[in-house]
Parts: structure tokens; sequence; C-alpha cells
């Protein structure tokens, strides 16, 4: 009796030892056809903060854009030191943006992550910032405040609210074109003009700038202006300048914006920390500096006459103060100076780095104007800065050169001569400098070959312009006076090839690229561009 139901019990067990077998080869099947597949992560589009800013990837891109108003994007690289330095300004500007009623907020996307993204938009250096304006995707506004909290939050503010304050009457525009040291009204007949939305957009862009407007009668009498005409008053030089528009031509936007940039300028700029981003943000290549000591009377009254040469060259050149007792000091190296040599004169031109100095200083009007008409003209050789030869540059394996000693050695035709040229503050100087030692030791005791370095922050060559550290030139052996720039990788058995092989590498070693780029030269405040974008390739 017990067994009464064991017939069924058997169909059933043989049933289910036929099908088993039957399953697991289907599902193996489907594995190996790709059918069965394990489920994807499902990436949320929720927005997420650090420190108040958000933090943006491909699939929450498109929500922040649509849920924000006006949304400026860094798109950065973890280990890029701009970016670095760059952070926790952005983060004070997010924390002060955030708490505002206009809705503003700022964002980050690692690009080296967000590898998308950085192509849809053009990322190949870092930071760059971005401004998405009313969930537009497509047309971007590059942002061209200055990168700090203040100019962050500046900047944003004027892209968000009216980029110029309208002025209705005599005692309100009074007050207003007093309240600073620069102050920009356009005077329209009509406000709603191509020529005053010209206006606008130039005030939105110059967020350093106050900007006011006016279609007022009464006010084109007050200030003695005719229709269309942008007047910039300033608390300093020549207290008012005029930039009437072409009746036929309108309003010239880039003429604009130059001639207010060139204006709101003092004439002559001192420099200091505050004042370095205006002088190198000028965009005039030619700078004549004066370096006096402040503290002494017989210095402040040269300024007098500095000042009195500067105007026919505005545009030009701009006039530059320097005070060796203060913030200046810094600049003194750059050109190889010592304080104790103030008074003197110095120009230089940004571009080619090429520095010129007078026979004999002279501070007069005239022969300061004439001195910075003489470089212009061409009529001056550059000046170049040597330190002196040490006592015992040739005594190590890597021999040190100096201006005053590179002609005699680096040209010298029975030698071939392989020369660093550095700066004492370059990571990358300091990283490479044991190779460079192991090379000059590994070639100490040859015939032909000098392994040499020079510091070009404080020496300089005729034809010559280093424009990053370190840069590596090779110079052969012979009447020819070449000179070869090594690319390649930075080893010692890559260099001793190169050498072995008279200033060339076998094909088989031409691929390798030096994997970091060259460090840029600093400016004349001792630090790198703030603003210029590190290279995806400087890791």
């Amino acid at each position: 009796m017990g067994y009464s139901k064991s017939p069924l019990l058997v169909v059933l067990l043989l049933s289910l030892a036929w099908l088993a077998p039957t399953w697991g080869e289907d599902k193996d099947a489907q594995v190996e056809e790709g059918v069965v597949e394990e489920e994807e992560d499902v990436v949320s589009d929720e927005l997420l903060e650090e420190e108040d800013v958000l933090v943006l990837h491909q699939h929450n891109f498109e929500r922040a854009l649509h849920e924000h108003r006006l949304l400026l994007v860094e798109f950065y690289a973890p280990w890029c030191g701009h970016c670095q330095a760059l952070a926790p300004e952005f983060t004070r500007a997010a924390g002060i943006l955030k708490n505002d009623s206009m809705g503003l907020r700022l964002a980050k996307v690692d690009a080296t992550e967000e590898v998308d993204l950085s192509a849809e938009f053009g990322v190949t250096g870092y930071p760059v910032l971005k401004l998405f304006r009313d969930g537009n995707r497509t047309h971007p506004i590059d942002f061209t405040g200055q990168r700090d909290a203040e100019g962050i939050v500046r900047w944003m503010r004027r892209k968000a609210g009216p980029s110029a304050e309208l002025l209705q009457d005599e005692a309100s525009a009074q007050k207003f074109i007093t309240s600073q040291d620069v102050i920009v009204v356009g005077f329209f007949k009509d406000l709603q003009s191509k020529a005053a939305q010209g206006f606008y957009e130039v005030a939105s862009d110059a967020v350093d700038v106050t900007f006011g407007v006016s279609n007022r009668t009464e006010l084109f009498q007050k200030y003695s202006v005719t229709p269309d005409t942008v007047c910039l008053f300033k608390k300093f030089d020549e207290k008012r300048v005029d930039f009437p528009l072409d009746a036929e031509l309108g309003l010239n936007k880039e003429e604009l914006s130059r001639f207010i940039v060139l204006h709101s300028l003092e004439l002559v700029m001192e420099f200091t920390s505050q004042n370095s981003p205006k002088i190198f943000g000028a965009k005039i290549l030619n700078h004549l500096l004066l370096f006096i000591n402040k503290t002494l009377e017989p210095h402040l009254e040269i300024l007098g006459s500095f000042r009195a040469a500067a105007p026919p060259f505005r545009g030009q050149v701009l006039f530059v103060l320097i005070d060796v007792n203060g913030e200046g000091a810094q600049v003194l190296q750059y050109f190889g100076l010592k304080s104790h040599e103030a008074p003197t004169l110095r120009f230089i031109n940004t571009e080619t780095n090429k520095k010129y100095r007078m026979a004999t200083d002279e501070f007069t009007t005239q022969a300061v104007g004439s001195f910075a008409q003489a470089v212009l003209d061409g009529k001056v050789q550059p000046h170049l800065m040597s330190e002196e030869v040490p006592e015992d540059w040739d005594k190590h394996p890597v021999k040190v050169l100096v201006g005053k000693n590179f002609e005699q050695v680096a040209y010298d035709e029975t030698k071939n001569v392989f020369v660093k040229f550095y700066a004492p503050w370059c990571t990358h100087c300091k990283e490479m400098a044991p190779v460079w030692e192991e090379l000059g030791e590994k070639y100490k005791d040859h015939e032909n070959i000098i392994i040499a370095k020079l510091d070009a922050t404080a020496n300089e060559i005729t034809n010559l312009t280093i424009h990053g550290y370190p840069t590596l030139h090779y110079f052969p052996a012979g009447p020819d006076r070449k000179m070869i720039e090594y690319k390649s990788a930075r080893d010692l058995e890559t260099f001793s090839k190169f050498l072995e092989n008279g200033g060339t590498l076998p094909a088989e070693d031409t691929q390798p690229v030096v994997p970091e780029s060259p460090e840029e030269p600093k400016d004349t405040n001792g630090t790198r561009p703030a603003d210029a974008p590190e290279s995806r390739d400087e890791l």
C-alpha cells in the first residue's frame, strides 16, 4: 500500500531526468550564441554635487542643461596643475552663486573619463570653461573672465543680468559716472538700433568694466555728445575719451572692445599682482619698463618724464613701472638685474622675448620716447643676458654654459655638443636631471662629445629663442653651425643612440615621443600664465 503512487512518481522523476540536460544544453547554446547577456548597469541621470559644484557625465549632462538657465562647465583633468590651482576658486565661486537668486550654477566634467563630451565640445587642453545658456547645447560661450572666485562670479552675473545700466536723468548719470575708476556710457538715439545692440554685446563680454546707456536728449546736451557716441570716463590721465560711431559703417564691436581695453589702462601701469592680469591681458606685445625704488625721492622724480613720454605710444608700447622695493622685485631676475641697478630702463617684446636697453640710462621725456621709437624702428640691437662664466664650468661631466661662453663651446668645429636648456623652477627639468648627469658621466672621457646645460632664464643666445623647458639641442661638429632639436624619449639609452648615430636616431627609435610637453617659460611675475590651458599630452 505504501507504494501505491510509485508508478506516477517514477514517471515524473524520469521526465525530469530527461528534460534537465536539455535545459542546460539550451542555456549553454544560448550563451555561446550571445543570446543571454548580463544585465547592463543602468547609469542614473541624477545630478550630484561636490562642494556646490555639479558633477556631470554623459548621462546627466542634458538634464543639467535643461534644469539650469546659465551653467558654467569646467572640463578638467585630475592630473592637470592648472586645474588643481583653479579648483578652490571654482568651488568658492560655486558656493557664492548657488545662494544667489539668479539661478546660476557651476559644474565640472572629468574630460579624461568623459571622452565623448570632450570630443563634442572640442576640448583639447585643460581646464576649459564653457557657458551653456537656456539648455542650448550646440553654441556654448567660452569663458573670458579672470580665473579666480571673484572673476568667475562677476562674469556669470554680467551674463545673467542687463549688461548696461539705463541712465534716465542727470543726477543718476552723474552718480553713476563717478562711482568707479572707469565707466563706459553709450549714448544712442535708439536703444533698439543695431549699434545699441552691438554695444550691449560688448558690455556683456567686458565684465571688468561697468557700462551705462542712455537715449535721453538732456544727457546728450549735458555731456556734449552727438547721438551714437560711446564715452569712456576715468579718474586718471585724460579723464574722458570718446568713441564716435561711423555714420555709415555703424558700430564695430572689435574696435570698440579694443578701445575700451586700451583706454581703461593707465598710461603707466605699476606691476603688481592686481595689475598683472591687465598688463598681460591688454595684448600689447611691447613693454617699456622703468625700474625704480619708490622709497627714494630722486627715483620718483623720474616717473614724471617717463609718464610724459607715454601718450604717443598708446596701443603700441605699454609703459610699466617696476618698484624694486615692492612686488616688482620678483621681475629683476627675469631681466638679469639687481635692485641696486635702479633706476634703469628695459624694453621687451613679449612675443619674441627679445630685450633691449639704452646705451646709457637717460630719463628725460625726449630720451625715453626716442629710445622706444628706435626699438620699434629696428634700430636697437637686442640686449642678451648672461651670467658670468663659472671658474669650474668644464670641471664636471656636464659642462656649464652661459651666454658668454656658449658660442665658443657649442660651435666648436671639433666637438659634438648636446645642450639642455632648462629653467631652475621647471619640474620636467628636475625630473630629467639625473638622466642628464648619467649621460655626462658616460661621455665625460669621449674625445669629441660634450654634454652641457644652460639656464635659459638667466642666459640668452643670439637667434635662439627657447619656448619651453627643457629644450634639447644638438650642435654637430663641423663648420656649418648646424643645430638639431632633439624631440624623442628622454632616457639614457635613447640619448646614447642619438649621440652614437651622429645626431639622428635609427628608424626603429623615431616613434617614441616625449610624454609631456615642455613647460612654458614663466611670464614676468614668475609664474606660468594662469589662463594657459595645459595640453592633454602634458602628463
